[in-house]
């Protein structure tokens, strides 16, 4: 069965973040983002904007493709 992709992108976000030693605030910050947001991206409530995607690549040191791959590999 396929992930769901709301579920899939927060996962990976949540992950590369804790890889990074992140809080949520401290990436919702670098981001513009505010934390309430970026914590229900990463507990798949809502999806992201393609603006949040290319934020959320560039903090992470990601190209915005390489991060969608990440996401796309959970949705097989």
């Amino acid at each position: 069965m396929k992930a769901d992709l709301k579920i899939a992108f927060g996962s990976v976000i949540r992950e590369l973040r804790e890889s990074k030693c992140m809080s949520q605030q401290e990436l919702a910050d670098y981001a513009e983002m505010d934390r309430t947001y970026l914590s229900d991206l990463e507990r798949g409530l809502n999806y992201p904007s393609l603006n949040t995607i290319y934020k959320l690549a560039e903090v992470l040191k990601l190209k915005p493709h390489e991060l969608i791959s990440r996401v796309d590999k959970l949705m097989l």
